[in-house]
């Protein structure tokens, strides 16, 4: 029986990958996961009667694009946050942000991109399913380094003009997962003049954009519309995942031009899944509440502070801009995660998981990736372990 040999050269997916490593040896202590991103703050305090309330919905069909009433709270939401003028005709709902980003390269992606296979550019480290998506539509995956040389971001400027005009799209987290950093509005200005110039879109993965320290991160639609770009040029992606600690709901949007989403529409119409009923009449209200938000984004300043406290004198320790994890060098990311767990029971996540070895570099190599999700008293003792016992 043949299958196909495109997924042949993937490595083993992170979990699995982290489980083999850790799971035949006996923590060192009570565990404490500070693996995955998985927010345990308080769920919005109206969802569950929100939810009983809508619990009929699940007898029909639900709305393939986005029910009106989900479209216009995300409408309104980008105004509030951002500043912009989105029509409900330039959003789609998603089952998580997940499936949008995989499912946009399958729905605009071209087959050819002057003449030669198309490139989909990615950080280094990085999101997996950038790179799953980039090999399902038969484009070639360039993988730019986001080090501490690059500002944690990658270096659109260093790409070849060459590959710039085989480029379809580049996919860009910020605030960064997993490295905390935040694209400046100067940031996202280069690289939509280098889009503009090379004619390729933007996947603006913006799905910490609510956990910040001061100052919220200016978005990539919100600096796109300022110049006066292509309103096809960008395409950004949330979720109410991390900003709503509401991962298990699945939900999620895109944005962007009307011909975009009119592309990724009509994909969802052969072959997606759209959100049930309730869960886009739920996700309606979480979009348009902002009290949830804020409080959990002073828990999570609190346990910045925590960091901050107990790793402001570890070298090269950075502080992170945004988001919840925190990207803490070592000498090697697996051997300080086998240590940490065999140790002291706290599981961390080596950072060479999230990233491609190029030309024999590994820019995770040097790195675990720790997430600040859990109650802060566990964050603690979790982070005071940690330093103790790679630190010291």
């Amino acid at each position: 029986m043949e299958y196909p040999k495109r997924f042949a050269n993937l490595p083993v997916a992170t979990w699995p990958r982290l489980r083999g490593l850790l799971d035949a040896v006996q923590p060192g202590g009570d565990p404490i996961n500070m693996t995955i991103g998985d927010p345990q703050h308080p769920m919005p305090p109206f969802l569950a009667d929100a939810m009983a309330a809508q619990i009929a919905g699940f007898g029909g069909y639900p709305n393939n694009d986005g029910a009106p009433a989900l479209l216009d709270a995300i409408s309104r939401w980008l105004n509030r946050r951002y500043g912009v003028t989105v029509a409900t005709n330039e959003i789609m709902a998603l089952n998580g942000t997940r499936e949008g980003l995989y499912n946009a390269s399958m729905a605009l992606c071209p087959e050819v991109k002057n003449g030669q296979t198309p490139v989909i550019l990615t950080p280094n480290p990085f999101y997996q399913v950038y790179a799953v998506a980039a090999l399902s539509v038969g484009a070639e995956p360039v993988y730019l380094p986001a080090t501490a040389d690059t500002g944690h971001l990658p270096d659109f400027d260093a790409v070849p003009a060459d590959v710039l005009d085989r480029t379809a799209i580049a996919y860009i987290c910020s605030p960064a997962n997993p490295q905390g950093a935040v694209a400046t509005e100067d940031y996202w200005r280069n690289l939509i003049t280098l889009a503009e110039k090379h004619d390729f879109k933007i996947f603006a993965d913006e799905c910490y954009s609510e956990i910040y320290r001061d100052t919220p991160p200016v978005g990539a639609l919100q600096v796109a519309q300022a110049m006066g770009a292509d309103p096809e040029r960008v395409v950004i992606f949330h979720s109410l995942s991390k900003r709503s600690n509401l991962a298990g709901l699945r939900s999620g949007f895109c944005a962007s031009g009307p011909k975009n989403i009119a592309a990724i529409r009509a994909l969802r119409a052969y072959a997606g899944a759209p959100l049930p009923g309730p869960i886009q009449a739920v996700s309606a209200l979480v979009w348009d509440d902002e009290d949830h938000v804020i409080a959990s984004r002073a828990l999570y300043a609190e346990k910045f502070d925590i960091a901050d406290r107990i790793f402001g004198n570890v070298p090269g320790y950075t502080s992170p801009e945004a988001g919840f994890f925190l990207w803490l060098p070592v000498p090697d990311g697996e051997e300080a995660a086998l240590t940490l767990w065999s140790q002291t029971g706290v599981r961390t996540l080596p950072g060479a998981y999230l990233s491609r070895d190029v030309s024999g570099f590994n820019p995770g190599a040097g790195f675990i990736r720790v997430a600040l999700c859990g109650p802060k008293s566990d964050v603690e003792r979790g982070l005071t372990r940690l330093r103790d016992t790679l630190y010291q």
